[in-house]
């Protein structure tokens, strides 16, 4: 799986506050929801979003996340499939 920074794939700065990574989630989610987006791409950019999503919105998830990137801690998140 490649780098991926979920602090600018949701479009938010690393202080961002829980409820503006919320808001941009459902905003890009609203965007690139395949069932509305029919581009090519939109659907893996959806599954990205979401990704980002559970890291960012799981305060233990993104203080390990900020403590050691994507490299570390994303190929883990990527593999669960139970929502933790």
């Amino acid at each position: 799986m490649r780098s991926q920074d979920y602090y600018k794939t949701l479009r938010v700065r690393r202080n961002a506050t829980d409820e503006q990574i919320k808001k941009a989630y459902r905003k890009l989610a609203r965007q690139f929801h395949p069932d509305v987006n029919s581009d090519d791409g939109a659907e893996d950019q959806f599954k990205l979003i979401g990704q980002a999503y559970a890291v960012l919105s799981d305060e233990g998830k993104r203080r390990i996340y900020d403590m050691t990137g994507f490299n570390r801690f994303g190929s883990w998140a990527a593999s669960r499939s139970d929502g933790h």
